[in-house]
């Protein structure tokens, strides 16, 4: 099982990427990717410096870890842009913090992200029928948050998901070495948000695919972030 939502010193979070990938290996988890918060003011040190980590963890064939960032708070008309200047700036996928419950995030910013082409949604909240029906078209990826506040909405992001046949997968949104848990918790989460057990191990399966993805095409394409 993956995490994809795990922040660093390079946003808000509280651990250098060296130690968080540590504590992540050492709490069970199979891999994780680094997706520190962005806007258009430090998105190109931020993607040098989380690449750089990447980088340094697969030379020493270590564990599993991905470039990512999450676009947060970036105004709906801005976030196409955005993420079409950080796939080119070299990560490998991208979160757009979603219409969260429990902060001020501009409406339609859930829309943009999907429109946009962001690879996970984050912690969508009161997902639209219609905005989960984009997703499962455009294949999003629907977060089930494991962040007290955000995870508020999980109940009703899987039925939206489940609904319109979206995919969901578990997102720790890690900022300190408490949040990390670890895969049974991970898994737990995923089933009190109110997936059916079949519906757990197909998100659990559906974040090892979206790892072996970006490892594959960083075989053919190694991370880069020259711009």
């Amino acid at each position: 099982m993956y995490d994809f939502h795990c922040h660093t010193t390079h946003s808000d979070g509280d651990l250098i990427p060296a130690e968080l990938i540590r504590r992540a290996e050492h709490a069970g988890w199979h891999g994780i990717g680094m997706s520190d918060h962005c806007d258009f003011s430090n998105v190109e040190t931020l993607i040098a410096a989380i690449v750089a980590a990447v980088r340094a963890e697969r030379r020493g064939k270590g564990f599993p870890v991905a470039a990512g960032v999450e676009i947060t708070h970036v105004r709906p008309a801005q976030i196409g842009e955005l993420v079409q200047r950080v796939r080119e700036l070299g990560a490998e996928y991208v979160i757009v913090h979603g219409e969260s419950p429990v902060e001020p995030v501009l409406e339609g910013t859930n829309r943009a992200a999907i429109e946009a082409g962001c690879d996970i949604l984050a912690h969508p909240g009161e997902i639209s029928p219609a905005d989960a029906q984009l997703a499962a078209e455009r294949g999003v990826l629907l977060e089930i948050s494991g962040r007290q506040g955000h995870s508020l909405g999980n109940g009703h992001v899987a039925r939206a998901a489940h609904d319109a046949g979206a995919e969901v997968l578990f997102g720790s949104d890690t900022h300190e070495p408490d949040n990390i848990g670890g895969p049974v918790w991970g898994r737990s989460v995923l089933g009190l948000s109110g997936l059916t057990p079949d519906e757990v191990d197909r998100a659990v399966e559906r974040s090892a695919a979206f790892m072996e993805k970006i490892l594959t095409r960083n075989r053919k394409e190694p991370v880069r972030a020259d711009g």
